[in-house]
Formats: C-alpha cells, sequence, structure tokens
C-alpha cells in the first residue's frame, strides 16, 4: 500500500483487523524485520490490525532529498501516523533504530500510544554504550558448507551461528539490506540522533511497556536500555542471553512469550 504524504510517498503494508499496532523496522532494513519476528505471535492472537512501515530509503520507500536526519525522519513518521490512524488510537512497536523513533513518538503522543514494545532499541549514537562481540554458539559444519556472499555479514552479526539463524537472517534482514538506498543512509547517519533528544529522556510514559535486549548485542547494547526502563512503570525490561542485536531471531522463543504476555497487559489496560 502507498500511503502519499505531501513531499513523501510512504510504502507500508496492513495485516489483519482490529486494534492497530504500528510496526518501525530498524536502520538500513525494511519492514520484514518485523514481519518475519512478530506475524507468527500475531497468527495465534486475532484482533489486532498491524501496520508495518518502510521507512524512507528503505524498502519501497524512496529516499527524498529533503530528508537529511533523523528529525526529518520522526517527522515523517508523525506525517504518516496523521494520515493512516487520523485521531486513533494505536499500540507501537519500534527495533534498533526505529525504536530510537518509538521512544520520541511515544514521548510525544502518550495519549494516543495505549503500550510500548522496543527490541534492541538504540539510544543514539552520543549516548551508545556496547559489549564487544562474542559468538555464543557456531555450527562449524553448516558454515563450511554455507555459499554465500552475504556470510560476512552474517557471522560478523549473529551470536548463533547456524542454519536457523541464517535462514531467518537471509528472509528478514538481508533482504531488506540489499535493496536499501545506500547512499541515502550514508546522508542520514551522521545525523542519527534527533537534534535535541532531552525530552525523549524526561517525559514518563504509564502504559504497559516492554523492552527486550541482547545481553551479547554489540550494536546497541544493554545497559541504556535499562535506564530506558527506569521511565517507564509499567515497564517489563529483559535483557537475554544467547541473544545480539537480533534477539528475536536467536531467543525465538523467549521472545514469543515475552511479547504475548506483553500484549494481555495491553488488552488489559486498554479501551481499544
Amino acid at each position: 500500500m502507498e500511503c502519499k504524504l505531501a513531499s513523501i510517498t510512504v510504502h507500508y503494508e496492513v495485516k489483519g483487523s482490529g486494534i492497530p499496532v504500528l510496526m518501525i523496522h530498524g536502520f538500513g532494513c525494511d519492514h520484514r524485520l518485523m514481519t518475519g519476528s512478530l506475524e507468527p505471535i500475531f497468527a495465534v492472537r486475532p484482533g489486532y490490525q498491524r501496520i508495518y512501515i518502510d521507512l524512507p530509503g528503505m524498502g519501497l520507500t524512496k529516499g527524498e532529498e529533503w530528508i537529511q536526519s533523523s528529525d526529518d525522519m520522526l517527522s515523517v513518521v508523525e506525517q504518516f501516523i496523521d494520515e493512516v490512524l487520523p485521531d486513533q488510537h494505536f499500540v507501537l512497536a519500534g527495533e534498533s533504530y526505529g525504536g530510537y523513533l518509538s521512544r520520541a513518538l511515544v514521548s510525544r503522543r502518550p495519549e494516543q500510544i495505549e503500550g510500548l514494545l522496543l527490541i534492541a532499541p538504540s539510544a543514539g549514537k552520543a549516548r551508545r554504550k556496547v559489549t564487544p562481540f562474542t559468538i555464543i554458539y557456531k555450527d562449524e559444519a553448516f558454515l563450511e558448507q554455507l555459499q554465500h556472499r552475504s556470510m560476512r555479514e552474517f557471522t560478523e552479526m549473529q551470536v548463533i551461528q547456524d542454519a536457523y539463524n541464517w535462514e531467518r537472517f537471509h528472509a528478514e534482514i538481508l533482504c531488506g539490506v540489499e535493496i536499501a538506498d545506500t547512499a541515502f543512509l550514508e546522508r542520514i547517519s551522521p545525523k542519527y540522533d534527533l537534534t535535541d533528544d532531552t525530552y525523549v529522556y524526561a517525559e514518563t510514559y504509564e502504559k504497559p511497556v516492554l523492552i527486550l535486549s541482547g545481553r551479547q548485542d554489540h550494536v546497541v547494547g544493554y545497559q541504556n536500555q535499562w535506564k530506558f526502563a527506569q521511565q517507564y512503570p509499567r515497564a517489563t525490561f529483559a535483557v537475554l542471553d544467547r541473544a545480539g542485536h537480533n534477539l528475536q531471531i536467536e531467543q525465538n522463543n523467549l521472545f514469543h512469550a515475552l511479547v504475548s504476555e506483553w500484549l494481555d497487559r495491553v488488552e488489559e489496560s486498554t479501551s481499544l
């Protein structure tokens, strides 16, 4: 589907009907990062309208010249919300960079957003605290026979390296990376941090929140994310061992259980 805004056309997909849930993917990927991990959960939980956006320069949304920073990216997402979900309450989920934008959104629209899911959320570059990359497990036999041009990206990202993780990494992450507008992303990257994100750290939010971090996440870490939880009185914070930046793949069963419990809390607390 296409959402035609004043200065950009945003591609998005809608699945199901019911309570709206807006999903925002990470930097350099596309909406398939979110569908791959979340659709299996919603497949057994009817009653939700899942809205998967492609951010500018990623997926099928063109990176327009006027977009120069995360401030502009956030503006696009807010325009999208006002067009697709005008005056509607909704639930929000963001992963990595999408989590960074989601925290800004919930600070700006706390009354409109009925629940927040943050999957390995970024704290921005200035506040970044990470641990060294550590491989927890690798299937040597599988890796020896794996012949793919993107094998290096896999082995330098996943802390669990086996056939299952490769298949999902390829289907949910690489597919978006391969079609991203690299020049556009390189232009945005130096202005990854919002010009002023102090309000993001100042505002509290009192609806159900789930923050998931990987103990071995060498991209965004897990320490800042614990600080996020202090702002949210109804937050569950879980840091998962045997999980890096793609914890939703490496700890699939735990991910499903924790997200399902968060949805239980959202349903209990909302009148949607």
